[in-house]
């Protein structure tokens, strides 16, 4: 199953060792938050809906800061727009630890955001283009288990911070201690390059006097694409968010255990996510990309319901908690590569990023909608996370039905000449320049 690393070349292990622990801090630095609601709800005297705003309101800005990102890439590079995401998200991670009221927590979330939809949105083209196509999905996969890995340090630092400070004081640390990875990820980029595939196409376009629009990707020629892409993402994000910001105040009441308690239970559900990741990178070159998503969205609308209306039986709790963390996160394995065959050189950063973090924006509503059916007696926790997770996957099913599959698309081979016709999409500005 891992042949493929040790067939990678020099250049392609070191942004694939780059990109792995960027993920794993962007996951960390993301995910801590879900183990404070309980303790800032206590503390602040906020209500459920307030706690699903100070959520929701980062993943919206990260869809933003996502699809400027994605620009961007297209334009100064993939590695260039990965070491500013980092940065950002670092110093405004550090800033939400001082924060003193929900006002300020609020707009620091907002802030650190932009720059955790940039590191996706640079990282997810990088290692496509760099990892040759017979092993793209696996690679690509595999760093979205990185995402698991900062999950499960989140919780094992929630539960020991927790059981070793009072809760006013925790919380604040788990953020700046949340923030010390990216230091690492500064040192792992040292002498990781932009893609080749990239430069010759930059160069082809400044060969022409070419510019491309951000607006672009919606095109008629792209216009399909664009929005399937966004409605694949919408779905698994959508169904992922209305869980996992949740998970940490669901299993607390669900199986009335502390806060200590709960990190072990979401570090199983990790452990299950890093092998769910894993299976489906090796699956997404062995059956496809299409076919992979239909498999996981199928598992999650068998495992979401057993979890959550299953009643606390032990040992057979923790197994229902890692089979969760396989489906519910495994099926993110495949969008990366799947993005980055869907998209042509030329709009490929803008492209993948403005369906991923559109995807994560809407989707982004999800733990918000569930804050407010919640709030009150409207409906139960549980069952505000099922209906709105189960409908969200709707979206998987029918965007990769309208998709085709691109399992071993050459990226290599793809087509550098201007986007759309010229008689209907180019425009000469005064310079002479042209822009699509």
């Amino acid at each position: 199953m891992f042949q493929w690393y040790r067939e990678l070349n020099a250049p392609e292990r070191k942004t694939f060792h780059a990109c792995y622990v960027g993920w794993a801090t962007d996951a960390l630095d993301t995910q801590l938050f879900s183990f404070l609601i309980p303790t800032l709800v206590a503390l602040w005297a906020i209500t459920n809906s307030e706690a699903g705003w100070l959520g929701t309101s980062a993943l919206i800005s990260s869809s933003i800061g996502g699809w400027i990102a994605g620009i961007m890439c297209d334009r100064i590079g993939r590695v260039t727009v990965m070491k500013i995401a980092i940065a950002w998200f670092t110093v405004f991670t550090i800033a939400s630890g001082f924060a003193n009221s929900y006002e300020q927590l609020l707009v620091a979330r907002i802030l650190s955001g932009i720059g955790f939809g940039g590191e996706w949105a640079a990282g997810a083209v990088l290692m496509g283009e760099v990892i040759r196509p017979a092993y793209r999905g696996k690679a690509v996969g595999n760093v979205q288990s990185a995402y698991a890995v900062g999950y499960g340090f989140a919780a094992l630092l929630s539960s020991v911070l927790f059981a070793t400070m009072p809760p006013e004081n925790a919380w604040r640390w788990m953020f700046w201690i949340g923030a010390l990875p990216a230091f690492w990820v500064f040192w792992g980029l040292r002498g990781v390059e932009e893609p080749e595939v990239f430069l010759k196409t930059r160069k082809a376009l400044a060969d022409r006097g070419e510019k491309i629009s951000p607006f672009v990707i919606f095109h008629p020629r792209y216009l399909k694409t664009t929005i399937l892409c966004s409605l694949l993402a919408l779905g698994i994000q959508g169904g992922g968010f209305s869980i996992l910001i949740w998970l940490p105040t669901f299993l607390k009441s669900h199986y009335q255990i502390s806060s200590v308690t709960v990190g072990y239970y979401v570090f199983v559900m990790t452990f299950g996510s890093f092998v769910g990741y894993i299976v489906a990178a090796y699956l997404c070159d062995l059956i496809g990309r299409r076919r992979n998503f239909f498999l996981f969205t199928v598992l999650n609308w068998i495992i979401i319901p057993i979890f959550l209306y299953t009643p606390p039986m032990g040992a057979l709790s923790l197994v229902i908690n890692f089979m969760l963390g396989f489906s519910l996160l495994g099926i993110y394995a495949a969008l990366g590569p799947y993005f980055t065959e869907l998209f042509p050189n030329t709009i490929r950063g803008n492209g993948q990023a403005f369906c991923y973090n559109f995807g994560r924006a809407a989707g982004a509503f999800g733990p918000a909608i569930v804050g407010m059916m919640a709030t009150g007696s409207f409906l139960p926790l549980r069952d505000a996370m099922a209906l709105c997770a189960m409908l969200a996957y709707i979206f998987v099913l029918v965007a990769v039905a309208l998709l085709p599959e691109t399992n071993g698309r050459d990226l290599s081979f793809e087509d550098d000449q201007p986007i759309a016709g010229k008689e209907d999409s180019t425009v000469g500005d005064a310079s002479g320049t042209q822009t699509i």
